[in-house]
């Protein structure tokens, strides 16, 4: 990366053609009127941001491909220039598979996009409507078809599991399903409540619908399973490649590199210094409009704060923390100063200590939260 550039750059775009009742992220339904007063305001704060290089980009929302083909494809185009994305560099654009949202892939392509990321969820029917998803299985498997007729070599499928109702059948025939798409990457994620969704409500009223630790460690389990014969790596937590198909972009997250991020609720990360831009769409879109300082809340980490995320961040990843790295990075021996967390961990069969990394074993996966967290929370003395 060259000075002073970032790893990645991150676009907001927050509007959906309808809201899941699980989800918790900065977004609205769709308004036209709205939506193009938040890209002018996208626009303006980009406009004003520093023209660093990138090596990536990532369009993730809401529901990026909701917007107007024309419209999408002039944004891509802006961050790629502004950012000197070099070609071929990886693009990730975010789609919900509703066939109506998804006529635009040879655009998305000639813009530069290279990779696409497939909201499914599930392919089982109840499910879907359990989600409040539109779309259905047969849907998805057309978009994977256009994708593919639009010249996609990289796509990803998003699949969640620990759902109400959920069978471990249920599970086994979403994972077969999306093996069968043949898609580069996929990701499996467990259902998390987030207190203020339509499902936080449900978890109150009625707790015995929801899966318990137990249920959700065996269907995690299971995806472990089918997607490594099936040829999958599992190079993080929640995340499987078919070899050379990682997902660069996030990569750069789990190895703490610097990134920017643009829009409502937006995470940029410089430095050591984390900012996140206000949820409050209309406090973002005047603000930016008017090109004045957009509301956000910011925090510097410094010593053991500052390692201790990136212990957590590395540990997601497969190969974990490389020691002689996190030395050279954070000016600490990791062994030495997390020598009373690793041994605790390493006696409960959660870590595995090797020459040059400290990585989670199989069963620290299962509690990787937990695990990871040890390390955020510990106070030792820092040189």
């Amino acid at each position: 990366m060259s000075a002073g550039g970032v790893a990645g750059v991150y676009v907001h775009l927050p509007f959906c053609p309808y809201v899941c009742p699980y989800c918790d992220f900065a977004k609205w339904p769709m308004r036209r009127s709205a939506a193009a007063r938040y890209l002018e305001a996208l626009q303006r704060e980009l406009h004003q941001a520093p023209k660093v290089p990138a090596k990536t980009a990532f369009f993730g929302g809401g529901t990026p491909n909701v917007y107007p083909v024309n419209d999408l494809t002039a944004l891509i185009a802006a961050v790629r220039e502004h950012f000197s994305l070099p070609p071929g560099a990886e693009f990730t654009v975010e789609l919900n598979p509703d066939l109506a949202l998804c006529e635009s892939f040879e655009a998305y392509r000639a813009a530069g996009v290279t990779r696409l990321s497939i909201g499914v969820q599930s392919f089982d029917e109840a499910e879907l409507r359990l989600l409040g998803r539109r779309h259905t299985a047969a849907d998805v498997r057309e978009v994977v078809r256009r994708a593919r007729a639009a010249g996609f070599d990289n796509l990803s499928v998003d699949l969640m599991f620990a759902l109400p109702g959920q069978t471990q059948q249920s599970w086994q025939r979403s994972l077969a399903a999306a093996i069968a798409l043949e898609c580069e990457h996929l990701s499996a994620y467990g259902l998390t409540i987030e207190e203020g969704t339509p499902f936080a409500q449900w978890q109150r009223r009625e707790p015995g619908v929801f899966a318990d630790s137990d249920a959700e460690a065996e269907l995690y389990a299971l995806a472990i399973e089918q997607l490594a014969g099936a040829g999958y790596e599992q190079y993080e937590i929640s995340n499987f490649a078919r070899s050379g198909f990682a997902c660069a972009h996030n990569r750069q997250y789990w190895n703490n590199e610097d990134y920017l991020g643009f829009g409502v609720s937006a995470t940029s990360y410089r430095g050591g210094r984390r900012q996140t831009t206000t949820r409050d769409l209309e406090t973002y879109c005047q603000a930016a409009l008017e090109g004045l300082p957009i509301p956000a809340e910011s925090e510097e980490l410094l010593g053991a704060a500052r390692a201790g995320e990136a212990a957590m961040l590395a540990l997601r990843r497969r190969e974990g923390v490389e020691l002689a790295d996190f030395a050279a990075r954070y000016a600490v021996d990791f062994l030495q100063f997390y020598r009373p967390v690793i041994a605790e961990l390493e006696a409960a069969g959660m870590l595995q200590i090797g020459t040059t990394h400290v990585a989670l074993t199989e069963r620290g996966r299962f509690v990787a939260n937990d695990v990871c967290g040890a390390f955020i929370s510990h106070e030792g003395a820092y040189a």
